[in-house]
């Protein structure tokens, strides 16, 4: 992201942090609404910036005290987690992966997995799969919007079967 906003803008993401702090915005959401009508941002490099400007990212915290807060009073879930997590990192070494407050985003050119402890029962697994019907176990996106394009509800680790494994591949092609 900070790569791509050098070269969209001609500036180092530096410059804009400093742009925000000048402005004195200090919402989130109004300092992404200022950097997209003042300055042509799109939504992801604007919210990027207002993370950064906010120190509201996940490289602010500790990411494993992220994941930890997710799960606690869901340890019965992290299991789950754990292995959604290995076997997505096994789909390729271009993975990055990104743990926010709520839940941990996998990315690869573009989000295409987001891992979500969503009750005390239940991850739910956001998928970005353009162009496919939703089907069975797995949904439309429901709670993700936009994020993602489909859910798949998971409550076991047997859940994390070769039919999900296949959504994953799927989502992870098309993120290139």
């Amino acid at each position: 992201m900070e790569a791509g906003i050098l070269e969209k803008t001609g500036r180092p993401l530096s410059h804009w942090i400093e742009v925000v702090k000048k402005s004195g915005i200090d919402k989130h959401k109004a300092i992404i609404d200022f950097l997209k009508a003042e300055h042509g941002f799109t939504y992801g490099y604007a919210n990027f910036v207002a993370h950064k400007a906010k120190q509201s990212d996940a490289a602010s915290h500790d990411a494993d005290d992220l994941v930890v807060a997710q799960y606690q009073g869901k340890e019965n879930l992290k299991p789950v987690f754990d292995l959604l997590q290995q076997k997505i990192h096994a789909l390729g070494d271009d993975i990055t992966e990104t743990p926010k407050k709520a839940a941990v985003s996998f990315i690869r050119k573009y989000q295409f997995a987001l891992v979500k402890p969503a009750t005390k029962s239940r991850i739910d697994l956001g998928l970005k799969i353009k162009d496919k019907s939703p089907t069975g176990r797995l949904e439309h996106s429901g709670p993700f919007g936009t994020m993602c394009t489909h859910r798949v509800q998971i409550t076991d680790v047997a859940d994390v079967d070769d039919e999900l494994m296949g959504w994953l591949k799927e989502a992870y092609d098309k993120s290139q």
